[in-house]
């Protein structure tokens, strides 16, 4: 069982493995949304058994009905989850949230992130919206804000901006679908760090790539010391499973050559 961990300072406690609900995802659909309703909940409710307490989930990835349904199930206090938007303008932004609260059965958003970032000069072109969900935050709708970046200079720019309290980064020791090395993106995520934004990592097995030793990749993450968690696309008990002892492993210090050396 995972001991929950702070999320930099947004006062929200989470597992340091994150059920990503999101594999292949975009259009409404996702790897984990086609295994079935009943099939996601019920692997969700499972995983939240085993102490994963963390859910990422999205609007693109048409998991909000999945998640609605798991928390009826596990207790709506006992998970954190995210979901993200697409959101262009305050309006398309503020509709967002209240759609989100809906489909998720929920009075707040425990964290909303903007999604998909690919530009430097994304907090001026986004400044709308940005106040738009910071007004949402304050009538209490939305507890943490944040990014998520497939863009080098938009995770840059995060890591400066105040308004950003979590990012989720992609990291793994082989580059893969990553925009920047691997060095590059952890001395980015000390930043964040540094100024207490919460951080969690996806993308740890390089999109299903480096699945010949997730342990190892899985180590090599949270050896950087710059990540709270990891999400993970999960797709059955034995995956879940499997990877409960492989962030337990690599947060009781065990290292292996990839961990230690990149």
């Amino acid at each position: 069982m995972l001991s929950p961990v702070p999320l930099g300072r947004t006062g929200l406690l989470v597992s340091p493995l994150c059920f990503g609900t999101g594999t292949n995802g975009w259009g409404g659909r996702s790897a984990q949304t086609g295994l079935g309703h009943r099939q996601l909940v019920e692997l969700l409710e499972h995983a939240h058994r085993q102490g994963v307490t963390f859910w990422d989930s999205a609007d693109q990835y048409g998991s909000h009905p999945h998640v609605k349904d798991a928390l009826r199930r596990v207790g709506r206090d006992r998970v954190v989850f995210t979901t993200k938007t697409v959101a262009k303008t305050a309006a398309d932004a503020t509709r967002d949230v209240e759609r989100f609260r809906q489909e998720l059965g929920v009075d707040s958003l425990d964290i909303l992130l903007l999604h998909c970032l690919t530009a430097s000069e994304w907090p001026e072109r986004m400044a709308p919206v940005m106040e738009a969900l910071t007004r949402e935050k304050e009538k209490g709708r939305i507890r943490a804000l944040g990014v998520s970046c497939h863009h080098f200079g938009a995770f840059q720019r995060a890591a400066d901006e105040p308004w950003v309290e979590v990012v989720l980064a992609r990291l793994n020791h082989a580059n893969l679908h990553m925009d920047a090395s691997w060095p590059e993106v952890v001395e980015v995520l000390r930043t964040f760090r540094r100024r207490g934004a919460g951080v969690y990592g996806m993308k740890v097995l390089g999109a299903g790539q480096l699945d010949r030793d997730p342990a190892a990749a899985i180590e090599f993450v949270f050896a950087q010391k710059c990540v709270d968690a990891v999400t993970i696309g999960m797709r059955s008990r034995q995956e879940v499973e499997q990877n409960l002892q492989y962030v337990s492993a690599a947060l009781a210090g065990k290292r292996t050559a990839v961990a230690a050396g990149g």
